[in-house]
């Protein structure tokens, strides 16, 4: 079926966003001790490896995981190559990205991004800036993927949240985007459907799309 795996696997130790809890994956229960199953526990929070924004992550009044449209989860997209960007990707940097158009779901990947297993996340990750968000806006993204922990600016996280959310577009971060080329994916991500939550860890899949034709 050619399905290629974007999600970043849960460890312990694994890196996260600054200051945010340490993800612990823990063996309660084992066999091999006399225990009737495997029982295993993991406490992460919302926003740690492969996740999906809601928007009250960033919104007072937001809607939770749950309101996630699963047709802007689902569907054909666009891998964009920016590892050759330097710095946050605005409107300029963006539009050189060869974008094809009609893409409703783009996903981007960066250099820092293939770096993820290397370390703790670097503070100069790009990001894409408010002026880059209403561009993606302007230009009907509907979701938006991305390798880094963080969809906007390490030193500026709010405004492009707020524009992103704000107007309905789909945010998924920590994807490992390092097995694919640029060019068009049926991609699949679906994140767990905690009630009222302001993101949630997701499982991220995609494969070569076998024709081309009109995004929806």
């Amino acid at each position: 079926m050619d399905w290629r795996e974007l999600s970043r696997p849960i460890v312990s130790g694994m890196p996260v966003w600054p200051g945010d809890e340490a993800v612990e994956v823990e063996r309660t229960g084992r066999l091999d001790r006399g225990d009737l199953a495997n029982v295993t526990r993991l406490s992460m929070t919302a926003h740690a490896g492969t996740h999906v924004d809601a928007p009250n992550h960033f919104m007072p009044g937001g809607d939770g995981v749950e309101a996630l449209p699963l047709d802007a989860l689902i569907g054909p997209a666009h891998l964009a190559d920016a590892r050759g960007v330097s710095g946050d990707l605005g409107p300029r940097e963006l539009a050189g990205l060869d974008i094809p158009r009609g893409t409703r779901r783009l996903l981007v990947r960066t250099h820092d991004g293939d770096l993820w297993a290397e370390g703790p996340y670097t503070e100069t990750a790009p990001g894409i800036s408010p002026g880059g968000a209403r561009w993606l806006i302007d230009h009907r993204i509907r979701l938006v993927g991305v390798d880094q922990m963080s969809v906007a600016p390490v030193d500026e996280p709010e405004r492009t949240h707020l524009l992103l959310l704000g107007e309905g577009v789909v945010v998924v971060e920590g994807l490992d985007l390092s097995s694919l080329d640029p060019g068009g994916y049926d991609l699949v991500v679906l994140p767990l459907l905690l009630y009222g939550a302001d993101g949630a860890p997701a499982r991220a899949v995609a494969r070569p799309r076998r024709h081309e034709g009109a995004e929806g």
